[in-house]
């Protein structure tokens, strides 16, 4: 929980006080320490679905590891987005654009699985269900990182007036 000291006006006198408060926004410089560690979180979560779909496909096929691949990216950019605040904004950016070109290769894997539902045979179940959990996470990723840069743009904007 953050607090935040503001100026408003007094309920008894009228005049402007200042207050300590508990917010639920995160600082006016955007630093949220939590997306680092969630970045961490998803990347982990891909390295092993790309470790688990490698080894379920007889450790043959080298494309299994893609999820491993954008986990470690994932991973590398949210330990630089705790190590140094400063650069924060940054690497989270670059770390939604990681998710969202993972997001965007992985839709096929999701019609793939929604077009077996209806009877059409796959041709390689493993990548299909490994694909669509990855779709899976990398939206789920991209959909809280815009949502923590919507809530750092409001605390900005209500500091700065």
């Amino acid at each position: 929980m953050n607090f935040c000291i503001s100026v408003h006006p007094c309920p008894i006198c009228g005049d402007r006080c200042f207050a300590v408060r508990r917010c639920r926004i995160v600082p006016a410089w955007g630093y949220n320490p939590a997306m680092g560690k969630l970045t961490i979180v998803f990347g982990i979560l891909l390295i092993a679905l790309g470790v688990i779909g490698f080894v379920a496909t007889g450790s043959e096929h080298k494309t299994a590891l893609i999820p491993a691949y954008f986990g470690a990216a994932m991973a590398i950019l949210g330990a630089v987005a705790v190590a140094k605040p400063s650069l924060n904004m940054h690497v989270m950016h670059g770390a939604v654009l990681v998710g969202l070109l993972g997001f965007l290769g992985t839709i096929g894997g999701v019609i793939k699985l929604l077009k077996s539902f209806g009877g059409t045979p796959m041709e390689r179940p493993a990548a299909v269900y490994a694909q669509s959990i990855m779709c899976a996470l990398m939206l789920v990723y991209v959909v809280l990182c815009v949502r923590s840069f919507i809530a750092a743009r409001k605390a900005r904007k209500a500091t700065a007036v």
